[in-house]
Formats: C-alpha cells, structure tokens, sequence
C-alpha cells in the first residue's frame, strides 16, 4: 500500500480527530470522573475498530445503497448522543466530586460507554462510510479490506493518543478547579444534546 496514501488520510482523519465533539466530551468526563481514562478510551477505541471492520466487510457499501437503513442508524445514534448530553447536564456536580474522589464505576461499564459514544456516534459512521473507501485502490496488489483495515488502525491510533490526552489533561487541569469542571462538563453535555437533536433534525427534515 502506498505510504503517499496513508500519510493522506492520516492527515484527513487526524484534523477529524482533532475536532471537538461526542469522544471529546465523553474523554473529558471520564478524566473527570474516574481515577483512569483508559478503560473509557479504550472503549472508545474499540468503537473505532468495530466501524473499521464494518466497512472492511462491506457493509458501508449496503449502508450507502440503503438511505432507510443509514437514517435508522444514524437517528439512533443521535437519540444515544442525546441521552449521554443529557446525564451529564444533570450531574454536572458529580464530575467535581470525582475530581477529588473517583466515581465507584467498572472499568467494563466505562468501556462499554465508550464503545458506545464511538460506534453509534453518527459522525464516525459517516466519516467512515463516506472517506474512508476513497483512500483505497483496487489496483493496489493488497486486497481493498486489507488496505481498509490499515487505515483504520492509523485512524484509531490518533483516536489513542488524543483522547488519552484529552482525558488525563482534564483531570490534571481541572481537578482543582471546580467551577471549571462543572462548567466543562455541562458545556460538554450541552454539545451532545446539540449535536444530537441537529442530526435528528436533520434526519427528520431530510
């Protein structure tokens, strides 16, 4: 596979990456929260992964030709954007706490949520739907999903290391400050429900 291809996407998908929006703020809670982010990035991780799969697959190619399906798909994941907003805007108290004393939560939980905030998470389903396919060539002597599973683990290792960074800045930065972190935290939970309610509107209207 071309390193001139790869270095392309990983500039594309690393910018995406760099975008604040639902693993950002869920990156940033778990900072918060718990004592470590990795079981909530690496949840998140394993959402990526799975998408990666998903379009090595096929199924992104049955998505693109099924409007009906990627419309459920993507609603759903919206509702699920809007739900986690709205948790985190009604305890917003309890990520200050946890600042000073880590939520009693599971590590597999924490994972699971994270797993769930990346792989129903609406804009990772469109950015891999949608881009990822283009950075392929059928030409190329390795097969179009073995390319596809490469760049999917390109995008997911920039996924590791910024969200790790997200996650363990906020702790450090705003453990001592709790004002900052309950206000983090409801803006954190007010771009969830945002960003969810528009790719509803979205949905409904389109």
């Amino acid at each position: 596979m071309a390193v001139g291809t790869v270095a392309a996407f990983w500039a594309v998908s690393f910018l995406f990456v760099l975008t604040p929006g639902a693993d950002w703020a869920y990156a940033i809670t778990a900072g918060l929260r718990h004592r470590t982010v990795l079981p909530a990035v690496g949840g998140m991780l394993s959402g990526h992964l799975l998408m990666t799969a998903i379009v090595a697959a096929g199924v992104a190619a049955l998505l693109a030709r099924t409007p009906m399906l990627m419309t459920g798909l993507t609603a759903a994941g919206a509702v699920y954007l809007v739900w986690l907003g709205a948790v985190m805007l009604a305890r917003p108290a309890a990520s200050v706490q946890a600042a000073e004393e880590p939520l009693p939560q599971s590590r597999l939980r924490q994972a699971v949520t994270g797993l769930g905030v990346s792989g129903l998470n609406p804009k990772v389903l469109l950015l891999f739907v949608a881009l990822l396919p283009q950075f392929t060539d059928a030409a190329e002597s390795w097969p179009v999903a073995m390319q596809i599973v490469v760049l999917g683990v390109v995008h997911t290792t920039s996924c590791a290391v910024i969200y790790t960074g997200v996650g363990a800045g906020a702790r450090v930065v705003l453990r001592a400050r709790p004002t900052a972190a309950r206000l983090v935290t409801s803006v954190s939970g007010a771009a969830m429900v945002a960003l969810g309610a528009m790719l509803l509107i979205e949905r409904v209207t389109g």
